[in-house]
Order: structure tokens, then sequence, then C-alpha cells
């Protein structure tokens, strides 16, 4: 297919199936199943299988397990900030966005595939997959993120974000519930469960790229390709200093994007750590219950967006996210207010998603180079998610704990919330 049609719902139905597809690794790599297959794996045990120790060794310096995990997952988001902008670049001048797509996808399927051999005795090859399985995951999802102003129009973008979001629950909580029966019923070892999240991915993946178009080739003039990337970045860079609402947006998404994604990267490894009696099959079930109260949750807040707009709406959820760190830093300590905690998550996390991703593209110029205006997106994102990682883990490696962390996370959104209410509401205000 090589024409894009606005508004067609094969078309957007195909592009919210790359959600169906690729939200496995989100939900079984990264928030249940592998998290605490690896705190397991990681720990240091005795003859009895107690806990010993949770140290792990890496060329000659000891971290606690999960704190090393965290540097890790920073480190990958360093990779996707600094090569999205290039390749986004690239992309917008070539065509090619499908392409680079494509080739994020298959690295990430087959990195979760490769988690298979994971031990302690092999701990360096086992991060690399974890470092590109998370490099493959986030590259797609920037050229996946820039065909949502191409295929929709604006008044649909709330909607049609919040389908992809709603999609992507359903598609990992699909896969995570089978998993979960084949390891509880039928004594699966937990190591295949990463070799079915490459084979989900891969194969669901197909139906967003038979459709997607390649996208449509600027016009190039004589040069080297890579750095037409770069001046086409630095063109949509001095654009961004002109639009004052879209420059204060991005500073807010930047500053509690810091607090989001960490909170799913390491709330299960939170849970087996600080919560008295957590049992790893109740922390699989509380990352189902974020996933499926996270359904429900990205339309809530479209509707709510519709109502009172989308910067209030993300003004509530962030509200909510503030409460949320608050009280699980000062009352959760039982399963059972680990579990209401994990329901207000779900509530917001599709929500904040779903939004900051529609909020951005409504706010975008009129422009052909929305892979190039993503890749900024992206990057704010990424970046906030580095510092977010390295602070959880830092803190942490500090403290000798990670309930201390969550005050980190708690003051990104407190800064995020606050930049949000000095964005201005007029459209005409540079």
């Amino acid at each position: 297919m090589s024409n894009l049609i606005k508004g067609d719902k094969k078309l957007i139905n195909a592009w919210a199936f790359y959600d169906f597809a690729n939200s496995s690794y989100p939900l079984v790599i990264t928030s249940a199943i592998f998290p605490i297959f690896y705190v397991n794996v990681t720990a240091t045990k005795d003859a009895l299988g107690n806990f010993v120790s949770d140290t792990v060794c890496l060329f000659g310096c000891d971290f606690k397990n999960t704190e090393l995990y965290d540097y890790v997952v920073a480190l990958s988001f360093i990779i996707v900030s600094l090569s999205s902008p290039v390749l986004s670049g690239i992309a917008d001048y070539t065509g090619s966005k499908k392409r680079f797509m494509q080739f994020f996808c298959y690295l990430g399927s087959f990195s979760c595939a490769s988690l298979y051999f994971f031990s302690k005795e092999q701990l360096l090859f086992g991060l690399l997959s974890v470092l590109f399985a998370s490099v493959g995951y986030w590259g797609s999802t920037v050229f996946y993120n820039a065909y949502l102003p191409e295929i929709a129009e604006p008044e649909d973008h709330d909607k049609v974000s919040a389908k992809g979001f709603s999609m992507g629950y359903f598609g990992g909580a699909i896969l995570l519930i089978l998993n979960l029966v084949l390891i509880k019923v039928f004594n699966m070892p937990a190591k295949y469960s990463f070799i079915s999240v490459a084979l989900w991915w891969v194969g669901f993946a197909q139906i967003a790229f038979f459709r997607l178009p390649k996208g449509d080739k600027l016009h190039l003039s004589e040069g080297s390709i890579i750095f037409k990337g770069f001046r086409e970045l630095i063109k949509v860079w001095n654009e961004l200093k002109h639009i004052k609402r879209l420059k204060r947006y991005l500073f807010a998404f930047f500053t509690y994007s810091m607090g989001v994604q960490t909170v799913m990267l390491v709330a299960v490894m939170f849970a087996k750590k600080e919560i008295e009696g957590m049992e790893d099959s109740n922390l699989i079930i509380s990352v189902l219950l974020i996933q499926f109260v996270g359904m429900g949750g990205s339309f809530l807040f479209s509707r709510l967006s519709k109502k009172i707009g989308n910067i209030k709406a993300l003004g509530v959820s962030l509200f909510i996210w503030i409460a949320i760190c608050f009280g699980t830093y000062a009352f959760v300590f039982t399963p059972e207010s680990f579990y209401i905690a994990a329901s207000l998550v779900g509530l917001v996390m599709g929500g904040v998603q779903s939004l900051s991703r529609s909020t951005y593209s409504k706010l975008l110029p009129e422009t052909e180079d929305h892979a190039s205006y993503f890749s900024f997106y992206d990057v704010c994102e990424k970046i906030g998610i580095v510092i977010g990682m390295f602070s959880f883990g830092l803190i942490e490696g500090f403290t000798g704990g990670m309930r201390n962390s969550i005050l980190a996370l708690m003051f990104f959104f407190v800064t995020g919330f606050l930049i949000l209410l000095t964005i201005p509401k007029s459209k005409n205000v540079s």
C-alpha cells in the first residue's frame, strides 16, 4: 500500500495492532515474569534455598541486583535517545519509516528470545539481551508514534491513541495469562515465556507492517543523508523554539516522564523486595490488575479530555500520580495495600500515556516531517526515563532500599504538574 488515507478504519486498526503485538514486551519482560525471574536468578541463596544476598558483581564492581538492572535499562534509553533523532530525520528524507520500525521490532524480539539463556554465570550476556530488547522496543515506538498524525484527523487523535494503548493492554494481558497458566498448571519453566514474547511480537506486528505505508520521500538535495537528518532536526528545533505552548508542554512531559515509565519498570521488583509476604504468583496478578484497569483508564481519560481539555485531564492524572507515590512510600507494606496502589497505577498509566501522545500530536504545527517531530517527543521521554531509572537505582544503592527512591518519583510528578499549569491556553501565544 502506498497511499495513506486519513481516518481509514482498516489502517487505524492495523496501526493499533502493533500495540497489540509489542505490548507483550513491557508486560511479560519488563513488568511481570522477567523481573521476578531476574531477582530470583541473580540472588545468592544457601543450600536450603534461603535468601543470602542480592549483590552481584560485574567488571569487578559490586551492585545490588536491581540497582544494576536499573542502570542497564537507563543505558538502553540513552542509546535510543542518541540514535532516534538521526534515524527519524533519515526516515523522513528516504521514506523508510516502516523499515526502521521493522528493524527495531526484529532486534527487540530476537533479544527477548535470547533471554532464554539468561544466567548469573553469564550475567554480561544476559544483560546485553536486556539492553537490546529495550532498545528494540523503544526504538520501534519512535516510528510507530510518528504515524499517528498521518492516519487520523486531529479531533480523533485522543480516541485513536487510546485505542492503541487499549489494544496493547489487551494483547499483553492475553499472553501473560497464557504464560501464567503454562507456568503454574503445566510447570513450564519461566524462560520459555521469553520465547513466546518474541513470537507474539513478530507475528502480530505483520498485520501493521502489511497495511502501514513506507512513507513518502521528502525532496533530496546533494550531500550526505546523515547530515540531512541532522539538518532536519535543527530545522525542527528552530521551529519548536517559536511555539511556546509546544515547547512548554515538552518540558512538562520530559519531567513527568521521569516518573511514569520508571514506575512500571520497577514496580514488580519493588514489591518483590519491599512487600512482606508477596508471592511471585501474586506479583503477576498485580501486573494483570494494572493492565485491565489500564484498558478502561485510557478511555476514561480520553472522555475526560473531551470535557475539560487535554492539559487539564493530564493535570488530573499527575495529581493522582503524586498521591500514589506518597501513599506507596508511607502506607504500602502489605500485599493488600499494594493491590490498591496497583489499581490506581493502572487507572492513570494508560490515561497519561495516551493523552501525552495525542496532546503532542494536536500541538504540532502543519508539517510533513512527522517522524522528526516525534523524535523530539521520544527523546524527551527517553532522557526522562534515563534520569528516572538512574535516580531510582542510585538512591537504592546509597540507602540500601527501594522505598526511599519513591520520593524522587514523587518530586518528578510534582514538578511536571507545576510546569503543566504554566502552558498558555491560547494557540496564538508565541
